[in-house]
């Protein structure tokens, strides 16, 4: 494994990756989390597009935690959520849906809102704020919870929610080997086909982990 992946690895999910003792002898320069999204998002260096653009360096812990939460150690998986969403946010430009400006679409995932109801019945803080809704709510109910999911505490979970619980072990197992195919497989459990711009996002995150 290269140096690299260890690093940008171990830093992400410090626990997971250093517990591997044939891997704590290569880690050299480890790069931070923040570091990690800068490379591939590199406009939450500073923000200056302005928007709800959300710096890296606040970016980085966040999405620590949302790994660990939902128990996504591998560095190809990593690699693949944070091309995902730093495409469908713009590089963390926007937390809601500008064109066409659908209600309740929004999060660094840009889930539909479909999806961010269901996220935010997973959320035990949320659960009680969102019961009673269904799909078929009007648009400025779909607007009132994505502003609940849209805190930064959860915009950050959202990738990593859906791809533990909306994609199937198949997929998740196809993003470990880190190659086209597996993100091509993620990208149809999203709903999408891989074009040249969700690439060079996917080959970006690969080349921030080591990967490539």
């Amino acid at each position: 494994m290269k140096v690299q992946v260890a690093s940008a690895a171990g830093l992400l999910l410090a626990s997971q990756a250093l517990a591997a003792p044939r891997l704590v002898h290569e880690v050299r320069d480890v790069k931070t989390a923040a570091a990690i999204v800068a490379e591939v998002a590199p406009a939450t260096v500073d923000c200056a597009a302005g928007g709800e653009c959300v710096t890296a360096d606040v970016i980085g812990p966040l999405l620590v935690s949302a790994m660990q939460q939902y128990g996504i150690y591998n560095p190809a998986q990593m690699a693949g959520i944070i091309a995902l969403t730093a495409f469908e946010s713009v590089e963390y430009t926007f937390k809601h849906n500008v064109s066409p400006g659908r209600p309740g679409q929004g999060t660094s995932n840009m889930q539909m809102f479909n999806f961010n109801l269901k996220y935010a019945q997973s959320i035990p803080e949320l659960a009680d704020k969102v019961a009673g809704v269904g799909e078929d709510a009007p648009d400025d109910k779909k607007n009132e919870i994505l502003a609940l999911v849209n805190d930064n505490k959860y915009n950050f979970g959202s990738g990593p929610w859906f791809f533990s619980t909306q994609c199937g072990p198949d997929v998740q197992e196809a993003l470990k080997a880190g190659d086209d195919a597996g993100f091509a497989a993620y990208m149809g459990c999203v709903g999408v086909t891989v074009d040249p711009k969700r690439q060079s996002y996917w080959d970006a995150a690969r080349k921030a982990f080591g990967l490539m």
